[in-house]
Formats: C-alpha cells, structure tokens, sequence
C-alpha cells in the first residue's frame, strides 16, 4: 500500500512554514495518541512519521524533490507495543523521538504511557556494544559475557536443600503480610507489609540450601549470543526479554543492550537514507561522465548528466539501510561537487578565456 503525502497528514500546504507544521503534529498527537481513550496508535505513528521529516530543513527539501524514497520512508517515529516511547518488545529496540519537548507535553496529559514493573524480579542489566557503520547496516552477531546472578544449580532456585520441603511461614502464618501499628498524631494506624521472614511466599524451607544459603540464586559468568538487526541505528536499545539477573522462586530480570555505531569517514545516515559526497572536475561536470561512487554495497557506476551543477543531489536507489523487519532498503543519495581548479597552464588559461569570450551575453 502507497504511502499518503507528509503534507497530507498533518492537514498543512507545502508552503507551510516549520512553526505551522510543528503546530499541526501536537494536534494531532494530543488527538490520537494510543494511551488516550479515543486514540490512535497507526494515526499517531504517521502523523509522527510525516512531522520526522517535515520539521527537518534537508530531509523536507529531499522529500519534495525525491518523495518518501528520498527520506528512508519511516524516520525512527514509529513504534509497536503499548508504549510509543519503545520499538519493539521481546528483543526490541527503544527509539527516542528526539523533538526536545514532545516527551514533556505526553507526560502531562498521559503520563508518559510508562507500565510499572512487579519488584519481585531479578534485576536488570545494562550494557553497551559498539558497531561500525557497515555492521549497524548490515546485522551482526555478537557474544556477551558477564558475572551476574543466575539460577543456584544445587537447589534450581528454590532455595530448599534436595529432599527438603517448603513449610508454613511461623511469623505471618502463612499470609504473606504482616501487620504493624503505627502511632501518629490521629491515632494508631495499621499497615500490612511483606512478610520479612518469608518476603511474601507465606513459606519458609525445612532446611536451606547448603550452596546458596538460601538465596537461590550463585553468581557465575555467563555468554549470551546476541543478534543485532540489520538497519538498527546509533542509540537505539535491544531488550532482552528475562536474560538478566536470576532471584529465588522468581523471573530473570530484563537485559538492555544500548547500541554506539562508529561515525564513517565517507557516509552519513538519516533513517534508511545513506548520505555521501563526490567530487567531480569542472570538465566532467560541464561535459557529462560515469564515475564509480562508493557505497555500502561496493562500488556502483553513476552517470552525471552534462550541465551537472555543484550541490546537485543523485539516488541510487536500494544502496541504502534495511527497513527494520523488511528485506527493503532505502536509497543512498550521492551529492555532487563540482571542483574548481585553482592551477591552470598558459594553455589552459588561453582556451578558457577564449570560451569566456565567445559566450552571448544577454542584455539583462
């Protein structure tokens, strides 16, 4: 299905100024965000996506000269999940919106779509791996070793010695909760908490584990393979689903890995677009050439037209990064320089002279 116009979306002209269009994207967000009754999860992604683009100088002028191929399609603005503020789940990636504000103005009205997490988990670990450029394009393996809790091997987390059974906790009787009075200036007030003999569980082991001492849980090394998407950008984070921590008679914490992508000593990146400059002569550009162009792919023959004008941008279309979850690429855009020289021969001189004088002026 064809994607609807940008300008479209956000209800404005193509001459709308950047101040009318960053007007008409909070308008709409506030009108379809997901975590408000009425919303719109694929309205608010598109409006999301078009404001991407739009609020961007370069990425606006590319997208009027070039359409949706000429900007990487989706920007970074759209999610999946119950939280617009995180990619994907399970092994997900999280993409930060980067408008400087827009997080504010979710969090007064929604606030901030955030789900609380149940503490009776393992904890969570965070780590960084860093990419080169190619391998952020492209996908990419990698193993990652820690020391961190895991499940006790002697007692499988239980916290019980084999052979031993769980029993009635005797501080709270098996409920789980306590009872405590507190006296303040209204009265004695009571409050139920947790438990502090058997956090909760309302049971208590016969014997605890000679290994682990009770806890359930030994701290060793452990390798997670990890598999990095290809088109995943700098900055982004793949959630590992229950691949942190381990603690007694609960589930693993969560695993966060926070991706740094190497900056490339010829290419940029804008969402699916790869951007690239090349340098031509100020006879090829006037003439018209084939020059072989660097990109991820190798080198590709272009054709520069003559006439060519520095500053003149060309697509190379599929030369650019994979769509997250799609074998389709954006398009890498090559930007033309046109070199002037600054030693010319006698000869070289005299025959631009020459043309400079047989040129017709015009009046005007």
């Amino acid at each position: 299905m064809s994607k609807r116009d940008y300008y479209e979306i956000l209800g404005v002209s193509k001459t709308a100024s950047a101040d009318e269009i960053k007007k008409a994207f909070r308008k709409l967000a506030v009108k379809y965000h997901p975590d408000k009754e009425g919303g719109d999860e694929t309205k608010f992604k598109e409006a999301n996506e078009a404001y991407e683009v739009l609020k961007d100088a370069q990425k606006r002028q590319r997208y009027d000269q070039f359409g949706h191929a000429g900007v990487g399609g989706a920007s970074g603005g759209g999610y999946a999940g119950g939280n617009p503020f995180e990619g994907f789940n399970g092994q997900g990636f999280e993409f930060n919106f980067g408008d400087g504000g827009l997080g504010d103005i979710f969090g007064q009205f929604f606030g901030g779509g955030q789900q609380s997490r149940s503490q009776q988990r393992g904890r969570d670990v965070e780590t960084q791996i860093q990419l080169t450029f190619e391998e952020a394009v492209f996908g990419v393996e990698r193993d990652l070793s820690f020391d961190m809790e895991d499940e006790c091997t002697h007692c499988k987390g239980t916290t019980v010695e084999p052979g031993h059974d769980l029993k009635t906790c005797p501080t709270c009787q098996g409920a789980g909760q306590q009872t405590r009075v507190m006296n303040t200036m209204f009265g004695a007030i009571q409050q139920a908490v947790t438990c502090e003999t058997c956090k909760g569980r309302g049971k208590v082991p016969e014997k605890v584990c000679s290994v682990c001492h009770g806890r359930g849980t030994e701290r060793r090394k452990q390798t997670i393979k990890i598999k990095v998407p290809a088109g995943i950008d700098d900055g982004s984070t793949i959630r590992l689903k229950e691949r942190g921590e381990a603690m007694a008679n609960g589930p693993h914490g969560d695993m966060y890995v926070h991706i740094r992508v190497k900056a490339h000593k010829k290419f940029t990146r804008e969402g699916d677009i790869i951007l690239s400059e090349e340098h031509v002569g100020m006879v090829e550009a006037t003439l018209g050439a084939e020059i072989d162009v660097e990109t991820v792919d190798g080198k590709v023959r272009m054709k520069v037209p003559a006439g060519t004008q520095s500053g003149t941008d060309f697509k190379l279309s599929g030369h650019g990064v994979p769509h997250l979850r799609s074998d389709r690429r954006g398009a890498h855009i090559v930007q033309v320089v046109v070199d002037t020289p600054t030693k010319l021969s006698k000869k070289q001189k005299e025959l631009l002279e020459q043309f400079a004088g047989s040129k017709k002026r015009s009046i005007f």
